[in-house]
């Protein structure tokens, strides 16, 4: 059973505001090469969506995460999903299902998986989906949730609060604070 995560205002450890985005390079789920946050960044900005395959948070988002990357692709923001969860405790997370839970959904951008779990603490990612998008220098301008919407809370699917913080880094501008916080499941740590 997965266990609700939020991340408060009180929570002493997050990624600050302006922060540099944490380095990576993680194997591609799908393709099996590596990929680093300089192959990966994008010009405008790059959000970086921690994610897994069985979260019912995430399998609620997934469709709208994957029209916002398509609509701002082209605006010069890149897109890159990260699991981190143990794939021992939760099979359903391993990279083989995270292979395909990408090509089934048709997920236009690529999920790396994060088998130390090294990049989520760099992140201080704390649950799925948790976003951070920084802007055209690598410098966080948000972190938090797609929307008000959850899988049982019957409040609409719109991406509002992070397509206007998208919309904001797109236009060199900086997003609306406070940020709302990310809303799901716990990041399934080893050990």
């Amino acid at each position: 059973m997965s266990v609700m995560a939020t991340l408060s205002s009180d929570f002493n450890d997050l990624l600050p505001a302006g922060a540099s985005a944490p380095d990576f390079t993680l194997t591609d789920v799908v393709t099996g090469n590596q990929r680093s946050l300089g192959d990966l960044a994008g010009p405008k900005g790059t959000l970086v969506v921690f994610l897994c395959a069985h979260c019912p948070y995430v399998v609620h988002v997934r469709g709208k995460v994957a029209e916002l990357a398509l609509e701002f692709f082209p605006e010069g923001i890149s897109t890159v999903g990260i699991s981190a969860n143990d794939p021992v405790a939760y099979p359903d997370d391993a990279p083989e299902k995270l292979r395909e839970m990408v090509l089934e959904t048709d997920l236009p951008f690529p999920v790396l998986f994060d088998a130390t779990q090294e990049t989520a603490r760099a992140y201080t990612a704390a649950c799925t989906p948790d976003f951070f998008l920084f802007d055209a220098d690598r410098r966080l301008a948000y972190r938090g949730r797609l929307d008000e919407s959850s899988p049982k809370n019957g409040k609409p699917l719109t991406g509002n609060d992070l397509h206007a913080a998208l919309e904001a880094v797109a236009e060199g501008k900086s997003p609306a604070a406070p940020w709302p916080p990310a809303l799901g499941c716990s990041i399934k740590w080893k050990g």
